[in-house]
């Protein structure tokens, strides 16, 4: 991938929700550039951390917050 593809790349998936379905589209379809493929695989595994650390700081916080009512 040349440079300019990667630029592109990296602004169509910070797009909000553009980008979470571009991800996807190029990790599990067919025909797609094994770098690129690899790529968005890569980024939705961070992106499933993320949410799951999100989630557990939700549920902590949420938690503490409520108690103290």
């Amino acid at each position: 991938m040349s440079p300019k593809d990667w630029a592109l790349t990296l602004f169509l998936t910070s797009l909000p929700i553009i980008g979470l379905i571009l991800l996807f589209i190029w990790a599990f379809g067919s025909g797609n550039d094994p770098v690129k493929a690899n790529f968005a695989k890569g980024a939705l595994i961070l992106a499933a951390i993320v949410i799951v650390i999100y989630i557990i700081i939700f549920v902590i916080f949420g938690a503490s917050m409520m108690s103290s009512f």
